[in-house]
C-alpha cells in the first residue's frame, strides 16, 4: 500500500477507518490478528530452546560430542554415559543462568517501554508503541518516537529528523497533502517513518503499516541498534587468545599421546575434554549474571538498565557530563515574579507567561508546568494556535483572542526574545522605540538577576489582526519584561559530586543557561567557577585548541546542542570515558556519543531511547551507586578471566609433561570433565561476590598485557606444584593407573578450587571473606572431591582409595600451594599497581 500517494479516503477505506480512529474493540482485535500473524503463543518456547541450543554450540563441545558417540560405537558405553551426563550437566548450569539473566533483563525492559498517543473511542489513549495498530490515528509532539509508517492528516510546523534512514541531518518539515507514486522517501513531505522523532511541532497522523511491515522493519536486520562496548571488545579479543592458545596445546598433546602409542580413541577423547575443561565456557554466563545482579541491585536504586555490556562502560566513567536542571538542582521549577524592564513587578505579565504555557501544545517542560500552577484561568481568552518552540528560535509563540483583539504572547530566552521586538513596554498598554541603550540597560539587568541564581526568560506581545501566524509573524514585537524562576539546589548534589570525586569521577555541567547562572551554581557546588566555557567562544576555538581545554574546563555554559556532542568527543579523545546525562531532544546526540548515555524516566521517547540507562529518580547520588555497580561487576567478571587464564595455562602445559613422562593418561576424559563440572560450581557465585573496597577507587581497565602476564605467572606456579605432585606419586609413592588419577584429579580439583579464594582479593586472603553463596559452595565442591574417592561410584569414574600417607603428602602440597600462591598474588598486583595497571 502506498502512503503518499493516494488521497486520504482512500487510505481510510482500505483500512476499514474513518478520521475519527478506530473504537478499543477495533484496536483489540486487529492487535490480537497481528500477534496471532507473528506466532508470539510459542515465542517464550522458542526464546528457551535457543538458549538451551546455545550452550552446545561450542565447536570444541561439538567435536567432544562425536568423540563421545564415536567411542560409544566402539564398545565404550559405560564411559560414554558418564561423560555425556557430565557434558549435559555442565550446559545446563549454564542454561540456567543465562535464563535467569533474560528474565531479569526482559522485566527491566517492560518498565522503560516506549509509549504512543492515539485516539480511539475519540478520546486520548496512552499505549505502549507495539501495541499500534494500521487504522489508529496517532498524536506527536516533539521527543516523540514515531511508532509506524503513518500519513500526516494535520501538523503545525512539524519537524522530524528521519537521519536514521535517510543520513540527513537536518530536520525535515512535514505536512499534509498528496505527493506522486514516484516521489523518493527523502522527498515523502506528507508521510512519516517508524523510527524517527519529531524535533518540533505536533501532527495528527494516521497509522498505516507496523511492525516488519515498515521501512525500518524491512531495514533492521542490516541496522546495528548499537555498538560494541570496549569491555566486549576485549572479551571478545580474550576469547580468541585463549582458544588460540588452547588449540595449540591439544593438538600437541594429542600428537605427543599418539606418538608415545596410547590408544588412538583414549588420546581423542582425553585431548577433546581437556581443551573443554580448559575453555572458559561459563564466562559469558558469569558475565550476564554479574550484570543482571548489578541491575537488579542498581533497580532498587531507582536505575533501570536497558543493556547489560553499558555496566562495565559505567564503571570505566571518570568524567560525568550533567545539565544542572533537576540533576544538580531540584528540577521543580517556582515562579519567583514577573517585572518589567524597570524591575517592578507587573500581575499583567504574570497573565501573559501563564497563558503562553497552558495554551502551548509542544512537549511538556517544568517551566510550563510551573506556570500552569499559577491558575489564573483564562476567562476572556480563547486558543487560536501557536508557533511551537525549536532549539534554533528558542521561544514559543501562541496567539490568544481576548477582548481587545487577537494577541500574540511570545516567551522564551531573552536574547532570543529581544531579537524579535523593536518596542519596549513601560506601563502596560504603554510603549516607547527600544533602542540600543534601552536594549543594554535591559541585558545589564538580565545580567543582575541571573548572578542571583535566577532562571530568567523574557516575555514579549503584539496585537495583530492575524488568526494563524507562523515564524514570519514573530517580528516587530514588544518586549514586556522578565519572568524569574527560580530551581533551588537540591540538598544532596554537593555531596553527590564528593562522592564522585571520591570514586575518580570528575562532573563537568554543561547547560544551556548564561554563564552567569552556570557560574552561580558551580561556585555554590564548589566546581571551578572560573574555569567556564561559553558556546560562542567554544566556536571561536578550533578543533585542536579546544581538544587541549576540555578537559580543564568544569563548567561549559550558552551550549547549543551540537555543541554538547562536540564536549562529548573531545573529552574522550584526551582519553576520558564519558556518561552524560539528558531528557531532552537537544541532548539526545550527545546521549549516543557518551560512551555511557543516561536518560530519565520523565524524558522524551528519543532521550530514552538512545540512553543506556533510565533514572527512576534525577538525582546524581543514584549515578554514584551505578559506577559503584558497575566496577564491582568488572571486578567479579576479572575474577573468573584470571582463574581461566592461569588454570588453562597451567593444567595444559603440566599434562603435556605428564604425556611425555608417564607411560600412561595422567587423568582419564571422564575424570578431565568432572574435574570442569566440581569446578565450575562455585565459579556461578563469583558474580555475586564482595568486592575489597581498594579495587572500585577507581575505574578498572582491560588489560590484556595484564592478563598474559597472570596467565604465565600463575600457569607457571601451578604447574610447578602439578610436577611436584607428579614427582610425588609416581616416583616417590610409586603409585599408577587409577591411584595415580585419584591423586592428581584430588590435587587438580582442589588447587582450582582454592585459587579461586585466593584470587577473588588482592588482600591476604584470610583477610577477606568471600559472599555466603560462593563460600558454601566451595566448601560443598571440597567435600565432593574428598569423597568420591571413597564414594560408590568411585570405580565407575575410575577412581580407588588412596592411603592416609598419600593423603597426607597431596594435602602438604596443598597448604604449600595456598601459602606461595597468596604471597605470589599480592607481588603481583603490587607491582601491576605500581605499573598503573588494575
Amino acid at each position: 500500500m502506498q502512503l503518499g500517494e493516494p488521497p486520504l479516503t482512500a487510505l481510510y477505506q482500505a483500512l476499514a477507518t474513518d478520521g475519527s480512529g478506530l473504537d478499543r474493540e477495533q484496536a483489540a482485535l486487529r492487535l490480537q490478528r497481528s500477534r496471532a500473524g507473528k506466532g508470539r503463543s510459542d515465542s517464550g518456547l522458542r526464546k528457551i530452546l535457543a538458549i538451551m541450543a546455545n550452550q552446545f554450540r561450542s565447536p570444541l563441545v561439538l567435536l567432544l560430542v562425536v568423540a563421545v558417540v564415536l567411542s560409544a560405537f566402539l564398545g565404550e558405553v559405560y564411559d560414554t554415559f558418564i561423560i555425556g551426563c557430565i557434558i549435559l550437566a555442565s550446559g545446563l548450569l549454564s542454561f540456567w543462568q543465562d535464563y535467569k539473566a533474560g528474565k531479569a533483563v526482559e522485566k527491566l525492559q517492560k518498565l522503560i517501554s516506549q509509549k504512543s498517543t492515539v485516539l480511539r473511542g475519540n478520546t486520548q489513549q496512552v499505549v505502549d508503541a507495539q501495541d499500534v495498530v494500521p487504522g489508529d490515528l496517532v498524536l506527536l509532539k516533539a521527543g516523540d518516537i514515531i511508532p509506524a509508517d503513518c500519513r500526516i492528516i494535520d501538523s503545525n510546523e512539524l519537524h522530524v529528523n528521519e537521519s536514521s534512514l535517510t543520513g540527513e541531518s537536518f530536520p525535515v518539515e512535514k505536512m499534509s497533502g498528496q505527493i506522486s507514486r514516484q516521489t523518493a522517501l527523502s522527498e515523502s513531505f506528507n508521510c512519516l517513518w517508524q523510527g524517527t522523532n519529531v524535533i518540533s511541532g505536533t501532527g495528527k497522523a494516521l497509522v498505516v503499516r507496523t511492525g516488519a511491515d515498515t521501512v525500518f522493519g524491512k531495514l533492521r536486520e542490516s541496522l546495528s541498534e548499537t555498538s560494541e562496548t570496549a569491555f566486549e571488545r576485549g572479551i571478545r579479543g580474550f576469547g580468541y587468545f585463549l582458544l588460540q592458545i588452547t588449540t595449540v596445546l591439544t593438538l600437541v598433546i594429542l600428537a605427543v599421546n599418539i606418538y608415545f602409542g596410547k590408544p588412538l580413541i583414549d588420546s581423542v577423547l582425553f585431548s577433546l575434554a581437556l581443551a573443554v575443561g580448559m575453555a572458559p565456557e561459563l564466562l559469558p554466563a558469569i558475565m550476564t549474571v554479574a550484570m543482571s545482579t548489578a541491575a537488579a541491585r542498581m533497580m532498587e536504586r531507582k536505575v533501570i538498565v536497558k543493556k547489560l555490556s553499558s555496566i562495565f562502560n559505567l564503571g570505566e566513567v571518570t568524567v560525568l557530563c550533567t545539565d544542572k536542571t533537576g540533576t544538580i538542582t531540584e528540577g521543580s521549577v517556582r515562579v519567583c515574579d514577573a517585572v518589567d524592564g524597570a524591575g517592578n513587578s507587573r500581575q499583567h505579565l504574570r497573565l501573559y507567561a501563564y497563558l503562553n504555557a497552558v495554551m502551548q501544545q509542544g512537549f511538556a517542560n517544568p517551566i510550563d508546568q510551573a506556570l500552569a500552577d499559577l491558575a489564573l484561568g483564562m476567562d476572556g481568552y480563547r486558543r487560536l494556535n501557536e508557533v511551537p518552540y525549536d532549539f534554533i528560535r528558542k521561544r514559543v509563540t501562541v496567539l490568544a483572542e481576548g477582548q481587545n483583539g487577537n494577541l500574540m504572547i511570545s516567551k522564551g530566552a531573552l536574547e532570543c526574545i529581544l531579537e524579535v521586538c523593536s518596542r519596549l513596554e513601560v506601563d502596560k498598554g504603554v510603549y516607547v522605540p527600544l533602542d540600543e541603550a534601552h536594549r543594554l540597560s535591559l541585558l545589564s539587568q538580565y545580567q543582575t538577576y541571573c548572578e542571583q541564581g535566577y532562571r530568567v526568560l523574557g516575555i514579549a506581545v503584539k496585537q495583530t489582526p492575524l488568526d494563524h501566524i507562523t515564524r514570519a509573524d514573530e517580528d516587530e514585537m514588544s518586549f514586556a519584561g522578565y519572568l524569574l524562576l527560580e530551581d533551588p539546589l537540591k540538598p544532596s548534589s554537593l555531596a553527590s559530586i564528593q562522592k564522585l570525586r571520591a570514586l575518580g569521577v570528575e562532573v563537568k555541567i554543561i547547560t544551556g543557561d548564561n554563564r552567569f547562572a552556570a557560574m552561580h551554581i558551580a561556585q555554590k557546588l564548589g566546581v571551578a567557577a572560573g574555569c567556564v566555557l561559553t558556546g560562542p567562544e567554544l566556536d571561536e576555538l578550533s578543533p585542536e585548541a579546544f581538544h587541549q581545554r576540555a578537559m580543564g574546563i568544569a563548567v561549559y555554559a550558552e551550549i547549543e546542542p551540537h555543541q554538547k556532542v562536540r564536549v562529548v568527543k573531545a573529552l574522550r579523545q584526551q582519553g576520558a570515558v564519558t556518561a552524560y546525562i539528558g531528557d531532552g531532544i537537544n541532548d539526545v546526540a550527545a546521549i549516543n556519543a557518551a560512551d555511557a548515555g543516561i536518560s530519565t524516566h520523565n524524558a522524551v521517547d528519543v532521550a530514552k531511547q538512545a540512553a543506556d540507562f533510565v533514572l527512576m529518580e534525577k538525582d546524581l547520588s543514584v549515578l554514584a551507586d551505578g559506577i559503584m555497580e558497575g566496577r564491582k561487576s568488572f571486578v567479579n567478571s576479572m575474577k573468573y578471566i584470571f582463574i581461566t587464564t592461569g588454570a588453562t595455562f597451567g593444567n595444559m602445559f603440566s599434562v603435556a609433561g605428564a604425556s611425555l613422562l608417564l607411560p600412561f593418561l595422567p587423568m582419564l576424559p571422564k575424570q578431565i570433565l568432572l574435574t570442569n563440572f566440581i569446578t565450575d560450581l562455585p565459579a556461578l557465585a563469583i558474580a555475586s561476590d564482595q568486592v575489597d573496597s581498594q579495587q572500585t577507587r577507581r575505574s578498572g581497565k582491560w588489560s590484556m598485557s595484564l592478563i598474559r602476564r597472570f596467565m604465565v605467572v600463575f600457569g607457571l606456579h601451578s604447574s610447578f606444584f602439578d610436577f611436584l605432585t607428579f614427582y610425588i606419586l609416581y616416583f616417590k609413592l610409586h603409585l599408577s593407573g587409577a591411584a595415580f588419577r585419584t591423586g592428581w584429579f584430588i590435587e587438580s580439583v582442589v588447587t582450582e578450587l582454592l585459587i579461586l579464594l585466593v584470587v577473588r582479593t588482592r588482600q591476604p586472603f584470610l583477610s577477606s571473606r568471600p559472599a555466603n553463596p560462593l563460600l558454601w559452595l566451595t566448601v560443598i565442591a571440597l567435600l565432593v572431591t574428598i569423597l568420591l574417592p571413597v564414594s560408590p561410584v568411585a570405580s565407575q569414574l575410575g577412581f580407588t582409595e588412596i592411603s592416609l600417607k598419600e593423603t597426607s603428602w597431596i594435602g602438604g602440597i596443598l597448604i604449600f600451594y595456598i601459602v606461595t600462591a597468596d604471597m605470589l598474588k599480592v607481588r603481583f598486583f603490587r607491582a601491576g599497581r605500581k605499573a598503573g595497571q588494575r
